[in-house]
């Protein structure tokens, strides 16, 4: 029996198709036909997760006492690892009690901390371009949101100062990260002095997504809103494991800050999760305690990678700006045609993926998102394969 008679509900309704759940449709469609994809549309990092970290995992796995529920607000040795990290990292100190909380990713986070404080027709903040969690979290608790554009020529950064006052008044949130994704713009110290003191004016959450924290080159080193005087006050700070530890699939992440956000957080994951898996909280504490020679070699895996696309784009005459953090490259698209109709054109004559940039909002249009994901032999495959194909590209500057 169908049950096609019953709607969802309107918070579904209200979203837009989800544009990776769309390519996932093509890509599988596009394997079907006999064709070699070469993915770089999602930010999924390829190789394995490191040594150390799978054998934690395993040790833990062996362990009855991690079998059973694990605690609602994580295990105080996890907690005390993330705690800990941001002490080392950014000089942060934090109580492991109130101002740390595991999440089952921190797009989950995300999204239920817009359940757990947005209410129907509260006014959000959010950029855009912006990580599609960023403005669906909202939506999904019904908030009316206020997009603010970014451009190159300002660097993809926020400009708080073409915020209308009235708009500022009536918002409760602003949702944002840098390094960002997917733009990979980089912000400076001063851009996250800006945003504090446009919180504390207008008395606006802040919710930062730092999930790109450690894959950031040529000695740059991203700010963390809590290093900001009064940045606890009126912020939250998210972070994943997924990126820097090759653990997407594990599915660890976690969000710091201010302990009244965190514990209404909380609140809410109690009614509806048990958490992670304790035997994975052990393995993310080995992550976040490994040396920094692994780090090193994270980012240089990504910046040499960096260097050889961007070469190539440029031999196919685009020239595209070299950004100093993420796994992403920011391409516009060739004069005439949308993002959609490019990364389809794309995907039909080379099998190569990339992301339309409409996938993160209004803002996106009219550029690509290439993500990182393949070594050099394997990018060189899907540009040879989009020289084949004819594409070539105006020369146009993409600034990040």
């Amino acid at each position: 029996m169908s049950l096609d008679w019953i709607p969802p509900a309107d918070r579904l309704s209200a979203l837009p198709p989800y544009v990776f759940a769309r390519l996932d449709e093509l890509k599988a469609r596009a394997r079907e036909q006999g064709l070699d994809l070469i993915d770089l549309g999602m930010g999924n990092p390829d190789g394995p997760t490191p040594a150390p970290v799978v054998e934690a995992a395993r040790l833990a796995i062996g362990d009855a006492s991690n079998h059973g529920y694990p605690p609602f607000e994580g295990t105080a040795s996890f907690r005390t690892a993330i705690t800990d990290w941001y002490a080392r990292r950014y000089g942060v100190p934090l109580d492991p009690t109130a101002e740390a909380l595991p999440l089952l990713g921190s797009k989950e986070g995300i999204t239920h901390l817009a359940m757990a404080f947005i209410n129907p027709g509260d006014v959000v903040l959010v950029p855009t371009p912006a990580y599609p969690a960023h403005f669906r979290g909202p939506a999904i608790a019904g908030a009316k949101v206020h997009h603010l554009h970014l451009k190159p020529e300002n660097n993809w950064l926020i400009d708080f100062d073409t915020i209308p006052p009235a708009v500022a008044r009536s918002a409760k949130a602003l949702f944002f990260n840098y390094p960002n994704n997917p733009t990979a713009a980089t912000a400076p110290r001063s851009f996250f002095e800006q945003a504090v003191a446009f919180a504390q004016r207008y008395q606006i959450l802040l919710v930062h997504d730092l999930c790109y924290a450690e894959l950031a080159f040529d000695g740059y080193q991203p700010t963390s809103l809590l290093e900001i005087p009064g940045g606890k006050e009126v912020g939250v700070e998210f972070h994943t494991l997924s990126k820097t530890y090759n653990m997407a699939g594990w599915r660890v992440g976690f969000v710091v800050g201010n302990s009244h956000i965190i514990q209404g957080l909380r609140t809410l994951k109690t009614n509806l999760d048990y958490g992670i898996f304790a035997a994975l909280q052990r393995a993310a504490e080995t992550a976040l305690s490994l040396p920094d020679r692994y780090l090193e070699e994270v980012q240089t895996r990504y910046s040499t990678r960096r260097d050889f696309l961007i070469e190539q784009f440029a031999s196919l005459g685009w020239a595209v700006t070299k950004p100093q953090a993420t796994m992403y490259l920011w391409v516009p698209c060739p004069p005439g045609i949308n993002s959609t109709d490019f990364a389809l054109e794309v995907l039909q004559e080379t099998g190569v993926v990339v992301t339309p940039g409409n996938a993160f909002g209004p803002g996106g249009e009219n550029y690509i998102r290439v993500s990182l994901i393949a070594d050099c032999d394997r990018l060189g495959q899907a540009m040879d394969r989009i020289r084949q194909a004819g594409f070539r590209f105006e020369p146009v500057t993409a600034s990040v």
